[in-house]
């Protein structure tokens, strides 16, 4: 198993939503973040004063999958959340050891 975390524009989290369900994945959990990376925060005027936003919005996306999903899911993403400009995001792919389902006590691949 593996855990998917990825960071998109949040304008971008429908269509990633919409493109993972086609491919049979049903959960996730989303997360309203703000960070930076090369884009590095731009400068806006508010009230005659200019201002630097360092962080900007970006939204997490966190999912666990069987291994045999796993590049399917990164390649939907992929396909779905390139703008093709600076701030599109990234994906993290890490080893998943124990999932439990609280509800049931069911265990790894069937808890998700």
């Amino acid at each position: 198993m593996k855990k998917i975390e990825a960071i998109i524009k949040p304008f971008k989290l429908d269509e990633v939503r919409e493109a993972l369900s086609e491919i049979g994945i049903n959960g996730l959990t989303v997360t309203e973040v703000k960070g930076f990376g090369r884009q590095k925060g731009h400068t806006e005027l508010y009230r005659g004063a200019e201002y630097v936003v360092d962080f900007l919005p970006k939204v997490k996306i966190e999912l666990v999958l069987p291994d045999d999903l796993v590049e399917r899911a990164i390649e939907s993403i992929v396909a779905v959340a390139r703008t093709g400009k600076i701030g599109d995001g990234k994906i993290f792919v890490t080893a998943v050891e124990q999932v439990v389902r609280i509800r049931t006590g069911e265990t790894n691949e069937e808890a998700i």
